[in-house]
């Protein structure tokens, strides 16, 4: 099997920067994909919110030069000091792009900066330059989601003359086909791209007299995977999952795939996360029942034995059902049980939740904030985790919930229906599973779960049966692995 020289490309990573499931992801795939004997590479934006000194950054390039057209923008290149065989982390430093403290959104307007488009613009151009200074030519280059689509459209754009990347293939991973990178037209001329690629109906960056970045990498990119084999299919098949694009995608269905991802053991498990106030595995489960204990403490709500706690850890917006929530909070708290919601989103959805936790004062207790610690918190000391997504292309606090022996509660779209299995099957169930997206379908998988609470040895089973489940990246990172390799043995579409 060859060794892999591997490039990635992401706009956030655990430890460094992350805002959600890309991060983690980030953060956990590089490393078991090095663990398998490839040399690999990451390159992230060099944020002001990332602590340099705490993470051992130090300057490595004093400077990029990055083509802009009618000249050349330069960058600094920091890399974390010591990467001990794993994976390196190299930051693409431009003070007036990613000199912020925030990653995508202005804190001042509470809306995307409105010069994303040329900060991933710069960044990914950056990336390619990065390799050519560094003198490591990549035999694949791996990207991730809007903010790094360009680089395939780059590197057959304006790259394909350059013997440097004459056997270089791209792979993109969508891991939210719901943020595509929209921008205006009339920003085309920012970017330095041949004018065809806006072509209206023809161009690969034209989309509905917009410019549009996922799309632009959806058709460049030699293989594009996204993060579960049933949001793959989901996205090609409707207008609702496929967000405009099914059309691009079918295709493209030849070179799509899905890899569902995989979680960072070392980071979620009970067994060893410091996160947590009692640690505890299956054999032993007190420790849950203490920070089952001490999280009812932090919530301010009363210690019910009998009545199951639910935990959602969610971003407040539709897409994750807090819709469903909402409307059927009453049928809900009828039976009997508690709730601990952690997220932030929708200013609309914020005064709901605080308006119902008012009423339910002895149920209910939403914490609206981003918080890791709690996070882990939550994911230990409820009995469920409940995840009604409208869509969810992987899902990662359900497999965090498996774990934790916190039985999910989810919706059968995406990642959700590839990695819960009803408990209707009472030998294989790990969860429990609904079909449509409505209020009364929600309730009536809640219920049966409660249901089953109160059967505390059948809990127990399902617990310890949950609890079991492997979602480790070595099988996650051995699929991408075979896709990689594959590639790399066909010959370069880099040149036109």
């Amino acid at each position: 099997m060859n060794r892999l020289k591997i490039l990635m490309v992401a706009s956030e990573a655990e430890p460094y920067a992350r805002t959600g499931g890309l991060g983690d992801v980030m953060g956990a795939l590089p490393g078991a994909l090095a663990e398998r004997g490839h040399d690999v590479k990451v390159v992230l934006p060099r944020y002001g919110v990332i602590d340099g000194p705490a993470h051992g950054l130090s300057v490595h390039l004093d400077s990029v030069a990055v083509p802009d057209g009618d000249g050349v923008t330069h960058a600094m290149i920091e890399r974390v000091g010591d990467h001990s065989g794993g994976p390196e982390f190299l930051f693409v430093g431009h003070s007036e792009y990613f000199g912020r403290r925030q990653l995508y959104v202005d804190p001042a307007t509470g809306k995307d900066f409105v010069d994303n488009d040329q900060r991933f613009a710069f960044f990914s151009r950056a990336a390619l330059e990065t390799a050519k200074v560094l003198n490591w030519s990549p035999d694949i280059i791996h990207v991730h989601d809007w903010q790094a689509a360009l680089v395939p459209v780059y590197l057959k754009a304006r790259y394909a003359d350059d013997d440097f990347f004459a056997n270089c293939h791209t792979v993109l991973t969508i891991h939210n086909l719901g943020y595509q990178g929209l921008f205006d037209s009339d920003r085309f001329d920012d970017l330095d791209l041949p004018d065809e690629l806006a072509y209206a109906a023809t161009g690969a960056l034209e989309f509905y007299d917009q410019l549009n970045y996922l799309k632009a990498g959806i058709v460049m990119a030699d293989k594009i995977t996204t993060v579960s084999e049933s949001y793959a299919q989901e996205i090609q098949s409707t207008e609702e999952f496929g967000c405009g694009l099914q059309g691009v995608l079918t295709d493209r269905t030849d070179d799509l795939s899905g890899i569902v991802n995989g979680v960072d053991y070392s980071i979620w498990s009970p067994r060893t996360d410091k996160k947590i106030p009692h640690r505890y595995w299956s054999a032993n489960l007190s420790g849950k029942r203490m920070s089952r204990v001490e999280l009812l403490g932090k919530a301010g709500l009363p210690i019910r034995d009998r009545s199951p706690l639910i935990g959602m850890v969610t971003r407040l917006d539709t897409q994750k059902g807090i819709d469903l929530v909402i409307e059927g909070i009453a049928r809900l708290f009828k039976m009997k049980l508690q709730m601990v919601i952690l997220g932030t989103g929708d200013e609309g959805i914020h005064q709901q939740l605080l308006d119902l936790q008012k009423k339910y004062p002895d149920q209910l207790r939403v914490f609206l904030e981003f918080n890791d610690v709690l996070a882990h918190e939550i994911q230990a000391g409820s009995d469920m985790f409940l995840m009604p997504s409208r869509y969810e292309p992987c899902g990662l606090n359900q497999l965090y919930a498996l774990k934790y022996g916190t039985i999910p509660i989810v919706r059968a779209v995406g990642g959700l229906a590839d990695t819960v299995i009803d408990y209707r099957d009472t030998q294989t169930g790990t969860g429990f599973v609904f079909e449509d997206y409505t209020t009364e379908a929600m309730l009536e998988a809640i219920e049966r779960a409660v249901d089953l609470y109160a059967r505390r040895q059948d809990w127990s089973r399902l617990m310890k049966t949950a609890m079991k489940c492997d979602f480790s990246w070595s099988a996650s990172a051995a699929r991408y692995e075979a896709l990689f390799q594959s590639l790399s043995q066909t010959n370069s579409v880099a040149r036109p």
